[in-house]
This record gives C-alpha cells, sequence and structure tokens, in this order.
C-alpha cells in the first residue's frame, strides 16, 4: 500500500487521514557517505567534553543553512473541490471544507515555493510559514499532477530566504546521506536522517481512474523518517542541496516499513520552470501499458533467458502507438496470467530498455510533445523499427 504524506489537521479527526501513520528510522553512523566514498568521523564527542562530532557539526550546519528556507503550508480544501483519493481526508458533513498540512521550499527571489501537487490540489486558501514566524499567504502558480509538482507564490516579500539549490539527482548513489526537514503531524522545523536506499524507483502518480494510472519515473527511495505533513519538503544531500522531493511512503497495512519516495530534483529541474511560466506541462505519451520481462514471459515467447525489455499489454485506442501499429498481447503465460505474443520493446532512439520502468523513465525524461520516436521491438522473433510520433499525455477520463 502506498501513501502520500500530507497531513491532516487533527481538529477534524484522525480519520481524515488516508495516508496513515510510520515511524521512521533515525539512523546514526560513524561514516557519513558521498557519492559512494566513505568519509571518516575524526572527532567523537566525549562525554563533557564540549567537542562535537564531525557528522554532529555536518547536520547543525546544514539546519541552520536550510531550515529557513523550507516552509510549513497549511491549506484549506473545500468539500466541493475534495479529490477523491487524495490527502485531504474523508468526507464530513459537518465542515464545509477541510484543513490541510504539507511543506515546501523557497525556488527563488521572487517568491516561488515549490511543493507536491496534491498538498493544494483543489485548495482555495494557502498559507505559507517561515521557520521565524512570518506568515504569508500565496496563490497557485502552476501544478501538474503528473509529476506530483507545484508551484506556489507568496504575497510578500522573500527576499531575504535564500533559495535551497537543487542537486544533480543522476549524481546520487545508494548509499549517499539524505536528509528530510519539513513540517510532519504539523510539527515545523524537523530534520530527519537516512540515506538513499534505491534509485530510479516508479511511483504512482495522482492521476488515475481506478483501473488506470500514470506513473512518475525515477523517485528516489530513502529510510529517511517522513510522515504526514512532510510531503512537498526537500530531500537533502550533505551540502545542503536539494535531491528530492517527499512523496509518498510505502506502508503495507498501515505500518512503518522505512521506506519512502521522493521526485527526483532533476525531474523538478525539468517541470518547475514550464509550471511558472504556463502554469502546466505537457508530457510524451505512447499510448500502451506493458511489463518488464521475466524468465515465464521469456520462455513463453521463446526468447533467450538474458532478454530484456518491456512486454506491450495493451494498446490505447486511436494512440500514438495504435496509430504506429504497435501490437499487444494475445496469449497467457499459465505461471503469471499475463498476455503475451504482443511485441516486446527493446530499444528507444537506440537507448537499451531493460524494463518497462526504464521505458517510462525515457518517455517521461528524455521526450517532448510531438517528437518522433523510434522504437525497436521484437515482433515474432524478429527485430524491426518502428516511428512513433507522440502527443500530449490525455486525462485519464478520456482514456
Amino acid at each position: 500500500m502506498v501513501r502520500r504524506i500530507s497531513g491532516i489537521n487533527a481538529i477534524f479527526s484522525l480519520f481524515f487521514i488516508t495516508i496513515g501513520i510510520c515511524i521512521g528510522v533515525f539512523l546514526q553512523g560513524q561514516m557519513l557517505m558521498t557519492h559512494g566514498q566513505s568519509i571518516a568521523v575524526t572527532a567523537t564527542a566525549q562525554p563533557g567534553s564540549g567537542t562535537l562530532s564531525s557528522q554532529s557539526q555536518l547536520f547543525r550546519g546544514i539546519y541552520t543553512r536550510v531550515n529557513p528556507s523550507v516552509v510549513s503550508l497549511r491549506v484549506r480544501i473545500s468539500m466541493q473541490n475534495r479529490q477523491v483519493g487524495s490527502d485531504s481526508g474523508q468526507p464530513n458533513s459537518n465542515q464545509p471544507y477541510q484543513i490541510a498540512a504539507g511543506s515546501g521550499f523557497v525556488y527563488d527571489t521572487l517568491g516561488h515555493i515549490v511543493t507536491n501537487a496534491h498538498v493544494v490540489q483543489g485548495t482555495d486558501l494557502v498559507e505559507v510559514t517561515f521557520s521565524d514566524g512570518n506568515i504569508m499567504r500565496a496563490s497557485l502558480v502552476g501544478i501538474d499532477l503528473d509529476s506530483d509538482l507545484a508551484v506556489i507564490k507568496v504575497q510578500g516579500d522573500t527576499s531575504h530566504y535564500a533559495p535551497i539549490p537543487l542537486a544533480d539527482s543522476d549524481a546520487i548513489q545508494v548509499g549517499d546521506t539524505a536528509i528530510a526537514i519539513g513540517n510532519p503531524f504539523e510539527e515545523a522545523g524537523t530534520m530527519t536522517q537516512g540515506i538513499v536506499s534505491a534509485l530510479h524507483r516508479t511511483v504512482q502518480g495522482l492521476q488515475t481512474n481506478g483501473s488506470a494510472s500514470y506513473s512518475i519515473p525515477d523517485a528516489i527511495q530513502t529510510d529517511a523518517a517522513v510522515n504526514p505533513g512532510n510531503s512537498g519538503g526537500p530531500l537533502l544531500n550533505e551540502n545542503g542541496q536539494v535531491i528530492g522531493i517527499n512523496e509518498q511512503i510505502e506502508a503495507p497495512a498501515g505500518q512503518y516499513s522505512g521506506i519512502s519516495f521522493a521526485i527526483s530534483s532533476n525531474m523538478v529541474r525539468s517541470v518547475i520552470p514550464a509550471l511558472i511560466q504556463d502554469g502546466k506541462v505537457a508530457h510524451s505519451y505512447l499510448g500502451i501499458s506493458s511489463v518488464s520481462l521475466d524468465l515465464d514471459i521469456n520462455e513463453a515467447l521463446k526468447l533467450p533467458p538474458t532478454t530484456r525489455g518491456a512486454l506491450v499489454l495493451s494498446v490505447a485506442v486511436n494512440s500514438p502507438a495504435a496509430q504506429a501499429g504497435i501490437h499487444a498481447g494475445q496469449q497467457t503465460v499459465d505461471t503469471s496470467n499475463i498476455p503475451t505474443g504482443g511485441d516486446v520493446i527493446t530499444a528507444i532512439n537506440n537507448q537499451p530498455i531493460r524494463s518497462s520502468d526504464e521505458l517510462i523513465a525515457y518517455l517521461f525524461t528524455k521526450t517532448t510533445v510531438g517528437q518522433t520516436v523510434t522504437l525497436t521491438v521484437l515482433r515474432g522473433g524478429a527485430s524491426q523499427a518502428v516511428q512513433v510520433k507522440l502527443v500530449a499525455r490525455p486525462a485519464l477520463s478520456q482514456r
């Protein structure tokens, strides 16, 4: 079960918290990890000595520098605008609106704040509180449900709050330090620490119709403790740079699992400028559902066991894939109940595709609407190239 991590004001009952509550683990290590290299902690605090370890000095420095630019959000969502399945809780006929909480951070010197789309979706009031107690109202500038990113702009002078720089998320590695600062349970200015525990995860986006959904690729997995209210806040490296936006937690049966996900900083870098300029952003659409090859599927398709790619399960009517003649599966593998016999996509624009997730990530981050791409597909055991002209993603209700 995946839970998003916006918080709901306690006065409306704990039942409003649909994302569950999970308690994170604060990891203390004797080695700091940076880009795969270990840095020994050379100073160890002794009782009564007054000497701080280098690790404590590092965390103190990051907090002092970054926390002033991390904000707490209080949003009001009318029952009329409440989105089914959103973090705004269950309907309450006794209240005309609901109050939710989230986090964000200063993006530039013009008053723009970055947060999650699910924090501000459907809101008619946004209050931004800075760590110094300064409170400002904000208006929605742009929102993108497909990446779960949004931009708001505060109505006031923010020139003395320094923007938090974005890191290159392609450069981070598993084991790197990950630090979250945000507003969990409306406890503003909370800092937790862990590591980057995995990369290139694919998580479910906000656009869904119950039977289908768009996915968000290249998410960063971390064990840094995040909870309701952390949504939209920064995940930082040990230089105090943003590597991701805390977005959702994995919470099977509502229990803590030590896994949360953040939208990568490079996705922020590609989406946010468009939201500031146009209020929205268009994403490329191919029009298929697919699954990664495994041994059972390879055997059913009579492919070598080492073959990797994305098997096409279905093709949307009138989609770019349909117009290009991409084939969907017809047969069924007994052990997995997966339809096979369709095309297997092994590359896009000569970039090898090893999984369905890699195909989604390439389309999301490397292509533009209107671009013609070349898919390399296996059909009947033979490889061939198929030209496909991509269009903008339609709303799922229109599919």
